[in-house]
């Protein structure tokens, strides 16, 4: 009988099998961040004027409360124009403005966060959930969407912000009644692009394949919807801000919170433009005005990845100056 016993030799493995390996490795990491860059907006002036200015106005709610007094308290120097002691001036009853705008900031990014994320979450799921399943689902859903699209919101909002008591008409109840009035033209263009990712072949594959629906649609359905769903979402912000200021302006606004909206109302009882306290009302709309411009240019930006023709216009443009800056300088040498 022979003795077969291991081989000791070290073995030798063929370096082809490693390279393309490790080839593959890499595309596949260059895929996914190419994959991932697309899904971002590509930095702008524009963007980035807009990044600057939430970012700068977001810092200012979040701890300006923190390095000011009482935004409450009454003093016997009112209506007095900015100066050292108080940096935008006092108001009627000589509260501090600038404790005022600091905490109505904070409470106006608190309204348009919350009802940014409840609009985005109704939308998504009336339009995203509906055109997926089909059937009753989706006429019954769209039925709803369609309703609430043909009544007119600010309306609607007064109406509802008018029968809720003075009392109980705080900032959560304001966020909730602008939500439940915002997410239908949103939820209209949702169940769109659903119904036109449902009918692809990956989609397709995986529905026929077994998969579980809510995997579909959270792994298949929803990644390619992030940039309406980002889009819609700062849209939604950009409302609620002003939405909310249009009814704290009118006086049903929260009682129990303190917002831009609140100071405009405050300054408006007080007669501060025909006293000339351009101190009082200014700020507040100037912030919301800063604000708004700042979400509409990132706004403008995820809208070239929804719509890629804008990005290459801008492309264009962008060329187009280029050769004609170039011509201009051949022309003087």
């Amino acid at each position: 009988m022979t003795n077969i016993a291991p081989s000791t030799d070290p073995t030798v493995v063929d370096g082809t099998e490693l390279i393309v390996t490790r080839q593959q490795r890499d595309g596949a990491r260059r895929r996914s961040r190419s994959a991932l860059r697309q899904m971002l907006p590509t930095m702008t002036p524009w963007l980035a004027t807009g990044l600057i200015l939430i970012g700068a106005i977001a810092l200012f709610g979040l701890i300006g409360p923190m390095f000011v007094g009482d935004p409450a308290a009454i003093s016997n120097i009112g209506l007095t124009p900015p100066s050292a002691e108080h940096l935008m001036g006092t108001t009627q009853t000589g509260q501090d403005v600038f404790a005022q705008l600091a905490y109505a900031t904070r409470g106006s990014l608190e309204i348009g966060l919350i009802v940014g994320v409840l609009a985005t979450v109704l939308s998504a799921f009336f339009g995203i959930l509906g055109a997926y399943i089909g059937g009753f689902a989706d006429e019954a859903f769209s039925l709803l969407s369609n309703v609430f699209l043909v009544i007119p919101g600010l309306p609607l909002v007064i109406v509802i912000s008018g029968f809720v008591p003075a009392e109980a008409r705080g900032l959560w109840t304001i966020a909730v009644v602008l939500a439940i009035t915002s997410w239908a033209g949103s939820a209209r263009v949702l169940r769109a692009q659903t119904l036109s990712i449902r009918s692809r072949d990956y989609v397709a594959a995986n529905r026929v394949a077994g998969e579980r629906a809510w995997r579909v649609i959270v792994v298949e359905i929803l990644p390619n919807l992030l940039p309406v769903l980002a889009s819609q979402f700062v849209f939604a912000v950009i409302a609620a801000i002003l939405g909310e200021a249009g009814l704290s302006f009118l006086g049903l606004g929260a009682s129990n919170a303190s917002t831009l909206g609140t100071m405009l109302f405050y300054a408006q009882n007080g007669f501060a433009l025909p006293l000339g306290a351009w101190w009082w009302f200014i700020p507040p709309g100037l912030i919301i005005a800063l604000f708004g411009m700042g979400l509409s240019l990132v706004n403008f930006s995820i809208d070239e990845i929804i719509n890629p023709k804008l990005k290459n216009v801008r492309l264009h443009a962008r060329s187009e100056r280029r050769e004609r800056r170039a011509s201009r300088m051949k022309e003087r040498a």
